[in-house]
């Protein structure tokens, strides 16, 4: 009987709504204590949770009922449950990678990030995934078998007001839950896991929504007063250069390595007896490098995007998004290639992947670099790439055609990509002497793999810069870009690394943004710097080795080797690092602070230890926004340093980079300071690697591919 009145109650047009209703909020539950770590620590959060997603989504789903035709009606509430789910899913997707909510601004943007995703997506799936989805097939079909049968009735107005209402009734009722729970949630948004627990992800969606588009309002009234302010704090900031350091590496070619997805913990690591990076372990203890131990990336949202604005501008990334996609093509910049440029430098990137992944072929532009050599550069055959572009080894090998034609000094920057999760490699490129682990994470093992790839791929690299003397005048920094394995694998991966998975905590978790940095050069005498140190602090240090003083630039890291640096970092999300504590989150001593040398959590502050830790939150707070306020402003637009040059972006074109370089080399002649014509002949032939897609391929070590005289 109860069967039987289920049943009818469905046929009915409201019966339908609130079937869709009520299958969307399952799963939403689903998702909310499976996939997203929200932190429910009360009886009272939970009630919050299960409330949540039940307002909007009656609301959303009630637009349908405006609809006076029934089947219109009836297809206009699948499409809006429907969208309602990709949004979910999405999120699910998203979180899964990045442990974070996905921004408006991150959706608007996602043309510019879409192209060359590869299998990362795929690797993200779960079997469980199928219960996001399985409700709306299931419905369809009951429809289209007419076991749910269209209410043909006619409602008007008032029934589909009378349920918006309803739906807006409950929304405020959540609201006004959080704020009971939580109070000023809204105005004091340090964390977005807090506004989705609280609020439900479309009411976080429709804030997000509404505070961008305040942002947009806020740049067209924004005033030069703020950039004098952050101008005088910056230069309070400012770190004078190490006397003995300071122009050291004057007049040096700067080779940039982007480690991607390389983190600190495979530095000197072996995995069944075998080192998984051998040759960057050797180069990381060489009489010529100066390694650090302690230095942390600090990426958002944006990623391997951040970790490039990071070292090309010493600005950090937006907290909502990536930088390069939400502002690059209009932003202005005072990056690392203009800067140099003032100084007769020549600039490039080479990346095996398409120029339009995180908006690079118009970011680039703005950041002044001359060139910028994209998978269109590169040999195309499908076995050749993988993931997100061109296998590495290729990568290296196939740019000395472009690299010996570059004047000199020059500085450029390799980007690395198969390194980058899901970690897949293809059989015919797997070492047959190295064996990974064997953990119950195939994320993890493949990880290993694809580390002791890349770092067979700069070892390559290396050997053809000291083959061609190439390396006797140039500088080369090496940096990994930010964390590889989620903190849900950590716990895993414990045993190899040799910690404890039973101890592991968030402490543990916030050691593994430690990536590598090495700066390695023949005059350099090595050392191990155990600083505290980020990517933040890259540029300042960069331009010092090189002789040029940083002080009149807006940049928010220092040089690392200053008598006056001090040591702390603040990651995106507002944990803190300094010599003495690390701060999680954004909450100073009302979080969980702990002793970044004993690594015990600080249960009863002193009072100095208060005033410090009180201290160190104010800065880093301080120092995000100002870089928001920056860059979401777009202020360096108003500010031009003495004896800087503002760049034209419009001046450089990416659809012919060789043949500019061919007639820049013809046009300069005899003054031509290009590796290849102070060797009077091609280098290429001095680069060995083992890399099999190019056996018996010589030519695309030695020729230009056909489809690098296209247009873009």
């Amino acid at each position: 009987m109860k069967k039987q009145a289920l049943l009818k109650s469905i046929q009915t047009r409201t019966g339908f709504l609130t079937l869709l209703v009520i299958l969307f909020w399952i799963k939403y539950l689903f998702v909310g204590y499976f996939d997203f770590n929200l932190g429910l620590s009360d009886p009272y959060q939970h009630i919050i949770l299960w409330t949540s997603p039940l307002g909007t989504s009656i609301l959303l789903i009630s637009i349908g009922f405006y609809f006076p035709k029934p089947v219109v009606s009836y297809v206009m509430m699948l499409i809006m449950d429907g969208l309602n789910t990709v949004l979910l899913f999405a999120n699910v997707l998203y979180y899964r990678q990045f442990s974070d909510f996905i921004t408006v601004k991150t959706i608007t943007n996602a043309a510019k990030v879409a192209p060359g995703l590869g299998k990362s997506a795929v690797s993200l799936l779960n079997p469980t995934d199928i219960f996001i989805w399985i409700d709306i097939g299931v419905v369809i079909i009951l429809l289209v078998f007419k076991k749910i049968k269209i209410d043909q009735r006619s409602y008007g107005l008032s029934t589909p007001f009378a349920i918006s209402s309803f739906g807006v009734f409950l929304i405020g009722l959540n609201i006004f839950l959080a704020e009971s729970s939580r109070p000023r949630l809204l105005r004091n948004t340090f964390d977005r896991s807090y506004v989705v627990k609280y609020l439900g992800l479309d009411t976080y969606t429709a804030y997000d929504g509404i505070k961008s588009a305040q942002t947009v309002q806020d740049n067209k009234s924004i005033n030069t007063a703020e950039l004098n302010r952050i101008l005088v704090n910056r230069q309070k900031n400012y770190a004078s250069p190490n006397k003995r350091l300071f122009g050291i590496e004057k007049g040096k070619n700067v080779i940039v390595i982007h480690l991607e997805s390389f983190q600190q913990f495979l530095i000197n690591l072996k995995v069944n007896g075998k080192e998984v990076t051998p040759f960057l372990n050797s180069l990381y203890r060489n009489k010529n490098t100066i390694s650090f131990s302690n230095f942390y990336h600090q990426v958002g949202l944006g990623r391997t995007s951040d970790a490039e604005n990071m070292l090309e501008t010493s600005t950090y990334g937006i907290s909502d998004g990536s930088l390069f996609t939400s502002l690059g093509s209009e932003n202005t910049f005072q990056a690392a290639p203009q800067i140099l440029r003032q100084h007769n430098y020549s600039s490039a990137v080479f990346h095996g992947n398409v120029g339009t992944f995180w908006n690079r072929n118009n970011v680039y532009k703005n950041l002044g670099y001359s060139y910028f050599f994209d998978q269109k550069y590169f040999s195309s055959a499908r076995t050749d790439k993988i993931g997100y572009g061109l296998k590495d080894k290729l990568l290296f090998a196939e740019s000395i055609k472009y690299l010996e034609q570059m004047q000199q000094p020059f500085y450029c920057k390799y980007i690395t990509v198969t390194n980058h999760i899901p970690f897949s490699m293809d059989e015919e490129d797997l070492d047959p002497t190295f064996k990974t682990s064997k953990t119950s994470d195939t994320t993890i093992n493949n990880y290993f793999q694809t580390a002791h790839y890349l770092d067979q791929a700069v070892k390559e690299f290396f050997t053809y810069l000291k083959k061609s003397k190439l390396y006797d005048n140039s500088m080369v920094l090496i940096y990994g870009d930010h964390y590889a394995l989620s903190n849900s694998e950590n716990q895993t991966l414990a045993p190899i690394i040799g910690a404890s998975k039973d101890t592991w905590n968030d402490f543990n978790n916030v050691q593994m943004q430690r990536v590598p940095f090495m700066i390695n050069a023949p005059n350099l005498h090595g050392f191990r710097d155990n600083q505290v140190a980020g990517e933040i602090d890259v540029l300042p240090t960069l331009l010092h080795l090189l002789g040029i003083d940083n002080k009149n630039y807006i940049q928010f890291g220092s040089d690392v080797f200053s008598p006056n640096y001090k040591q702390w970092v603040v990651f995106r999300n507002g944990t803190i690092v300094s010599k003495k504590y690390v701060i999680i989150g954004n909450k100073g001593i009302k979080g969980t602070v702990y002793d970044r040398r004993s690594g015990r959590q600080i249960l009863h502050y002193s009072k100095k230890e208060k005033a410090e830790i009180t201290a160190l939150a104010k800065k880093g707070k301080q120092a995000l926004k100002d870089s928001d306020l920056l860059n979401n402003h777009n202020l360096l637009r108003f500010y031009t340093p003495l004896g800087f040059v503002p760049d034209d972006p419009n001046r450089y074109d990416y659809a012919n980079n060789y043949q500019r370089m061919l007639q820049i080399t013809k046009m300069l002649g005899s003054n031509s300071t290009s590796l290849y014509s102070q060797k009077h002949k091609s280098t290429t032939n001095l680069y060995k690697t083992d890399a099999i897609q190019l056996q018996n391929r010589q030519k695309e070590i030695t020729q230009v591919p056909a489809s690098a005289f296209a247009n873009n």
